[in-house]
């Protein structure tokens, strides 16, 4: 798996101190700064600490199984901002090279809001997913699907990835940071629903 976060500090240098204090007890593989330059601080064959209490795709506990990368911004506490082009273009570039050495399929490159959606909301509504998509990082479908019912969402929801234990709006507002940015309320409208059904199917 590739799992991507942002680093919610006030500074790229407080948070690469921060990921390089043994005491600190968090961890990633990678950290890329706004202006593109990209950190190695753990080897990728190594265990990082950077999910947490995480689950996807029937698997938990995914610290052991994946790559992750944190992405500098200030994140929601601390003046969320988009993301530069700079930066976006070394996450693409660093991101193709993870996938090709690993094998990693397109539905398990994830968000850490993905992986543990009641407690993150990172790399969240500003992170270009559909632009990374359209250079062979994750999943964006190519068009919206017919709406799917709304008894149907919890096993699309199920088919993508996401837990099944928890409320169905918290799993929403997970989805739509991710595929949906320009709304997140955690509802099941036509336009989520849709999107749900295309992305399960590209997912499978």
């Amino acid at each position: 798996m590739l799992i991507l976060h942002y680093t919610g500090m006030t500074s790229g240098a407080a948070a690469l101190q921060r990921l390089r204090d043994p005491q600190a007890g968090v961890s990633a593989h990678y950290l890329v700064e706004e202006d593109g330059r990209v950190f190695s601080l753990v080897d990728e064959a190594r265990r990082a600490w950077h999910a947490g209490v995480s689950h996807w795709r029937g698997a938990s506990g995914l610290n052991g199984r994946s790559i992750g990368i944190e992405v500098v911004n200030p994140g929601h506490e601390h003046g969320y901002r988009p993301f530069p082009l700079l930066q976006m273009v070394a996450v693409a570039e660093l991101c193709l090279g993870v996938i090709a050495r690993h094998g990693i399929p397109s539905c398990n490159v994830v968000a850490h809001s993905d992986v543990a959606p009641d407690r993150k909301q990172d790399p969240g509504e500003l992170f270009d997913w559909e632009g990374l998509a359209g250079q062979g990082v994750g999943l964006w479908p190519a068009e919206v699907a017919v709406p799917a019912s709304p008894d149907a969402v919890p096993g699309l929801l199920r088919r993508i990835g996401y837990r099944d234990d928890l409320p169905q709006d918290v799993l929403l507002r997970a989805f739509q940071r991710h595929w949906r940015p320009e709304r997140v309320d955690g509802l099941a409208d036509e336009e989520t629903r849709g999107l749900l059904r295309a992305v399960a199917a590209a997912a499978d």
